[in-house]
């Protein structure tokens, strides 16, 4: 089965039609679990969603999803005024809404908005997914209501892509690769790990300068410099390299497979926030969670992932530190070959640590600590599901799994999962009902 096969055969099992009684309103609920399910599958194939953009998108649609459950529901609380620079969002006109239509309205309208550059099959989905849930939501209700109700979601969602489009990630040329771009002079910095012709420069170097959704700015979560770069068998950068080296050399059968459950290559999975948002899919349809919770929690996650990211490639290009493969191949053993292709872009924080940090402070902060839960994310590429007891342990799973795959040193991921924390206090920070 080709792999475009294999996407549009995914694409069209999350495309389905939701049967509601006439005589019964529409579950908000199965609305926005069905686009999410959606959204998981146009970032496996939008060439340009890179994690870090991928991120940006899972963050503003929860932002819309949130703000159009709260303006509807008594207790809960606007966003606006505790995201950075997020303007009085639009107030309901009066008359009767429909709370289905209008998150409907509002998915349908933002899920394009972040994924319009999506191919052919990924645009068919879309549209499909459009006509499928409004069918389902709008039948038996009056068409002033509907009319109310598509007008105010889509007004939501044309609010929050008008406040985006100024926080510096809009706009990705070149799939996030810069088309100039002087690398730093010195054997501790950061050179090009592949021979791909446009990966001979980093992945959106400019990112951790982008206006982060909770935590004040990019460099909010900073962190002490890593080991400082020797060649010295005696120091404790080489030490770090050794770990690599030694670990490759020995890995067993369960940390082979822990270091691919938690690759999430682009194009080839929902990306590492995806993973996360999918596992948070499937807490919500296991516990049979409220729209209420279910937009809270996706909402919080989402800008946990994406500020995760913003803080994260601030410390890289602070620090700009060469990879382990470039490290160990130049100083201890040119043939070194790691059990994963090593991503193209400076080595401190490791990406993982850091917004899985952040992932399980804020999914911790909600549902508790020692919150049990089974991650089935990839078992239609294959993979068995995973068992956690907590999410802590589902993060430094995730971050460790990085030194198995011989991606990053030991300071790369013990310190990204402090950042990781850092950042996800601010989420979980922020006030979003009454108790």
């Amino acid at each position: 089965m080709t792999s475009r096969f294999r996407w549009l055969t995914r694409a069209l099992l999350v495309v389905v039609t939701l049967s509601f009684s006439p005589a019964q309103a529409a579950d908000p609920q199965q609305v926005l679990i069905q686009w999410y399910r959606l959204v998981l599958e146009l970032v496996r194939h939008t060439p340009t969603y890179s994690p870090p953009v991928a991120s940006r998108a899972m963050a503003y649609i929860g932002v819309t999803a949130w703000e159009v459950t709260a303006s509807g529901t008594p207790g809960l609380h606007s966003l606006s005024g505790q995201l950075n620079a997020m303007p009085t969002p639009p107030v309901r006109a009066q008359g009767s809404y429909d709370e289905a239509v209008v998150l409907q309205a509002a998915m349908a309208a933002s899920v394009h908005d972040f994924f319009g550059n999506t191919g052919p099959t990924g645009q068919r989905a879309m549209l499909a997914m459009a006509r499928s849930q409004r069918k389902a939501v709008v039948e038996g209700l009056a068409p002033d209501v509907v009319a109310r109700s598509e007008a105010y979601g889509q007004a939501v969602a044309a609010y929050v892509l008008a406040w985006s489009e100024g926080d510096g990630g809009a706009v990705v040329e070149n799939m996030g690769f810069p088309y100039d771009y002087t690398l730093k002079e010195g054997p501790a910095h950061w050179v090009p790990t592949s021979a791909i012709r446009q990966q001979q420069v980093p992945l959106l170097p400019n990112w951790g300068n982008n206006r982060p959704l909770a935590m004040p700015s990019g460099a909010s979560c900073p962190l002490p410099p890593p080991p400082e770069y020797s060649e010295d068998p005696a120091s404790a950068f080489y030490a770090e390299a050794r770990e690599v080296l030694d670990t490759s050399a020995t890995l067993n059968d369960e940390q082979k497979k822990i270091a691919r459950f938690w690759s999430d290559d682009p194009m080839l999975s929902p990306t590492p926030p995806g993973h996360w948002i999918s596992i948070t899919l499937q807490i919500l349809a296991r516990d049979k969670a409220s729209i209420a919770t279910s937009a809270e929690i996706l909402a919080r996650l989402g800008i946990a992932v994406s500020d995760s990211f913003i803080g994260c490639w601030n410390s890289k290009f602070e620090y700009d530190l060469v990879r382990p493969v470039t490290y160990i191949r130049r100083v201890m053993d040119p043939k070194f070959q790691p059990l994963l292709i090593t991503p193209p872009f400076p080595e401190y924080p490791s990406g993982h640590s850091t917004q899985s940090g952040a992932a399980a402070a804020v999914l911790t902060d909600f549902f508790g600590q020692n919150f049990a839960f089974s991650d089935a994310t990839h078992i239609d590429d294959g993979i068995a599901p995973r068992d956690f007891a907590s999410f802590d342990a589902a993060a430094t799973e995730a971050a460790e799994s990085r030194l198995y795959g011989g991606i990053h040193f030991r300071s790369a991921i013990d310190r990204g999962l402090d950042q990781g924390h850092c950042i996800g206090a601010h989420v979980a920070a922020l006030k979003m009902k009454d108790n």
